[in-house]
């Protein structure tokens, strides 16, 4: 519930394509990637429902595999053309998969929304801080604070209390004994 301070990252940007040079921001851009392409790769299978597979090795060697149906359905085709094909997946495999489409859409629409009430609170919280003068969040009057936002409110704080007592167990443990 802390104000917002400004933008944290430099937001989406466009990359060359070409190797990225630190190990580890090049396993969060494969990491991150990856998550793109199964969603992509969803998503197509979805619409036209395609059966696919998407494959992919990571720089360790590790193997990641999507397929709609199934990877091993569609890779366990003997070829490709068109006495091979299969004759169209079940429908009602078809309307599962579309059904659960349709719930991680509701589902990330009911993520969006509760986002968007946390982020109120929040502002409801900075507004009473600010208009009281007061410095930190954590100061705001009480009194002022709608039924929404006491809860959120009291979590705030008793995560706050808990990420102290940590940091000051930590630092007491780093001392030297007396």
């Amino acid at each position: 519930m802390q104000p917002p301070l400004g933008k944290k990252t430099k937001g989406r940007q466009r990359r060359e394509n070409r190797l990225v040079e630190d190990r580890e921001s090049r396993q969060v851009t494969f990491s991150k990637r990856k998550s793109g392409l199964w969603k992509k790769a969803s998503e197509l299978a979805v619409l036209c429902r395609a059966s696919l597979a998407v494959v992919v090795f990571s720089e360790a060697g590790k193997g990641f595999a999507f397929g709609s149906p199934s990877t091993d359905a569609v890779l366990g085709y003997a070829g490709y053309g068109e006495a091979n094909v299969p004759a169209a997946a079940d429908d009602v495999e078809w309307e599962a998969l579309e059904a659960l489409c349709q719930e991680t859409e509701k589902n990330g629409l009911e993520v969006a929304a509760e986002a968007a009430r946390m982020s109120a609170v929040g502002k409801k919280v900075v507004d009473v801080q600010t208009q009281e003068g007061k410095r930190f969040w954590w100061e705001a009057d009480v009194e002022a604070l709608g039924e929404a936002e006491l809860p959120e409110f009291a979590r705030a704080l008793q995560r706050l209390r808990d990420n102290l007592r940590r940091r000051a167990d930590s630092l007491m443990s780093a001392l030297p004994p007396p």
